[in-house]
């Protein structure tokens, strides 16, 4: 009896002293407790645990890696853009775009964001810049006129165009975030509008909200006849027909 009793305490202590030593060789190699990291260092007054730094630097870009897949939805549109057009577009592995960006749509949902924000923030900078709300209007539309002097297979139209024309109606999320995108644009021409018309270069018999709207039409209408071939001159004259309705 009293050899069984040795035989059991034996067995605890044994395994008391491997609970420890495991512990030990935890704490030496760095170990995980509730999501920290912590590594075991010597310091003035002997052994101390520190926090380590959680994962590894980004080895890319996200910034630029959203701006190349932006590009590539842009130039080919959603459906047709590939996987591995965007991985190899963006330098990414399989892994790191999944863990980066979720899958295909919620990237594109971003790139529909970002273009929208540049689109928005070289506008407001046009129309500061321009002489007065009429000139921004024609300024405008002579830029979109101006994407004619490319070949014919480097016009790329309006992102936010292109998609509503694409799949706006078949995606809920997409639907949302272009129409965002237009609602955007609509608000900047009001303000153009309303500068032309307190400026008397533009007229008030009709609202500004409906010159706006007329203004995002005809800018749709120029982005479709550009992507179609036509010649830049063709598309001034259209130009200078959708400015006299302003008058």
């Amino acid at each position: 009896m009293y050899e069984g009793i040795c035989h059991k305490y034996t067995l605890l202590f044994i395994l008391v002293c491997l609970n420890l030593l495991y512990g030990i060789l935890r704490l030496s190699c760095g170990y995980n407790h509730k999501n920290r990291t912590f590594l075991l260092t010597s310091g003035p007054s002997g052994p101390k645990v520190e926090p380590m730094t959680l994962g590894r630097p980004l080895a890319y870009d996200p910034d630029k890696a959203l701006n190349a897949a932006m590009q590539v939805f842009w130039s080919q549109g959603y459906e047709a853009t590939t996987l591995q057009d965007l991985l190899q577009a963006m330098g990414l592995s399989k892994s790191s775009f999944y863990q980066a960006f979720s899958g295909k749509k919620e990237l594109f949902l971003r790139c529909i964001s970002l273009y929208r924000e540049k689109i928005s923030q070289g506008l407001a900078e046009l129309l500061e810049n321009s002489v007065s709300g009429r000139d921004f209007i024609e300024r405008m539309l002579l830029n979109s006129a101006a994407e004619a002097r490319r070949t014919i297979d480097m016009r790329r139209g309006c992102l936010l165009m292109n998609t509503a024309t694409e799949c706006a109606q078949k995606d809920r999320d997409i639907a949302e975030r272009v129409s965002s995108g237009f609602a955007g644009l609509k608000e900047l021409l009001i303000q153009a509008v309303r500068r032309g018309q307190t400026e008397g270069e533009i007229t008030r018999a009709v609202a500004a909200e409906v010159l706006a709207g007329y203004l995002i039409s005809s800018l749709g209408g120029i982005k479709t006849v550009v992507k179609g071939g036509a010649d830049e001159q063709r598309v001034c004259d259209i130009v200078a027909v959708i400015l006299r309705a302003l008058d």
